[in-house]
């Protein structure tokens, strides 16, 4: 089942959390720095140890003090017009994020909106390419949630679903 909900992904009790990372895996702004913030230090301990990661791979760490049991990192591409590979390395990022998750027997994942933010990825084609891949991933998880930050975004992934938005709430 995916779900599409307007949530914290840091308060969500999956067995994991995939978070939009840089390379380094050390910390950064927006999803990366609150999933850092929330877990506890002892996440930047263990990702020092990772050695990094490249555009559209992905490394999977315990959650810590995170109410998920994993933190599955990827690193989405920068937004650089569209002509630069990078719908094909987003996609990988889900595709590498789901691989992760099926070796480690994860049922439950969430997904915040990868690339999106400081990296510029235009909104309706990075929902696009996220739902065609969790649709195809749907039957080997029993839930699949892309955790939106706002109304406008779950209006967004629900338009990529082809469902029905909900109504605004007053």
């Amino acid at each position: 089942m995916i779900q599409i909900r307007e949530a914290d992904i840091t308060t969500l009790s999956v067995d994991a959390i995939v978070n939009a990372a840089n390379e380094t895996l050390l910390g950064g702004g927006g999803v990366d720095g609150a999933i850092h913030r929330a877990a506890g230090p002892e996440l930047l301990d263990h990702c020092r140890g990772l050695g990094g990661c490249r555009t559209g791979s992905a490394r999977i760490t315990p959650g810590f003090a995170l109410p998920a049991r994993f933190v599955i990192h990827t690193v989405g591409p920068v937004w650089k017009g569209g002509q630069s590979g990078e719908a094909e390395r987003l996609r990988s990022c889900y595709l590498e994020s789901f691989r992760l998750a099926e070796e480690s027997r994860i049922k439950s994942i969430a997904f915040p909106a990868i690339s999106t933010g400081v990296y510029g990825y235009p909104s309706i084609e990075a929902a696009s390419i996220a739902t065609q891949t969790m649709l195809e991933n749907e039957s080997d998880f029993d839930v699949i949630i892309a955790c939106c930050f706002s109304a406008a975004d779950v209006t967004v992934y629900e338009t990529a679903l082809g469902r029905k938005p909900p109504a605004p709430s007053n």
